[in-house]
């Protein structure tokens, strides 16, 4: 038994330790933030050729600050980086064909310019995201549906935002390590 109790004893001290020092593990929000900062402001660049999607994309792009980097929106004078969005373009494609011929599905692809401005400093980057639907064969595709597929192809291209900005951030803190 004592040498039971022992064991029991050396196991609980190793996870004392363990859990006392942490894996190090950081959420790609925190990378994020430390390029960003608390505060952030958003603009689009109003597409002339498509209007209706920008708005779309621009209620992404901000709900995603929110939920994401769980950032303040605020006025662009009070705050820590602004970003500047513009539609590069929006396609849809059809990727799938019924056996008489018809469409049955569509990817949707949104390529979106960020222009983030921080410190007195602009970086740009390109981003895309696609979403693929699917529609009933020979039918139209409705307003409805195209909208609804823009707004989730433009989340994903600013998922694929969020993550070179966390990268930047990852490296940016291992470098001041």
């Amino acid at each position: 038994m004592n040498k039971f109790a022992h064991y029991i004893k050396s196991l609980l001290l190793i996870v004392i330790i363990v859990s006392m020092s942490g894996c190090g593990y950081q959420p790609s929000s925190k990378f994020s933030r430390n390029i960003l900062g608390e505060k952030i402001s958003t603009s689009i660049v109003i597409s002339l050729q498509d209007p209706e999607n920008t708005v779309i994309i621009k209620d992404a792009v901000d709900r995603a600050i929110i939920e994401v980097f769980h950032a303040s929106l605020v006025d662009r004078a009070s705050s820590d980086t602004h970003l500047i969005l513009a539609i590069q373009s929006t396609s849809y494609t059809p990727i799938q064909y019924n056996t008489d011929g018809y469409i049955v599905s569509y990817r949707m692809t949104v390529a979106l310019s960020v222009t983030k401005q921080h410190n007195n400093l602009s970086k740009n980057y390109s981003v895309s995201g696609s979403y693929d639907f699917s529609v009933q064969p020979n039918a139209v595709v409705s307003d409805l549906e195209r909208f609804d597929a823009i707004r989730r192809s433009s989340k994903k291209a600013i998922e694929s935002f969020i993550s070179k900005v966390s990268a930047e951030g990852a490296r940016k803190s291992k470098v001041e390590e």
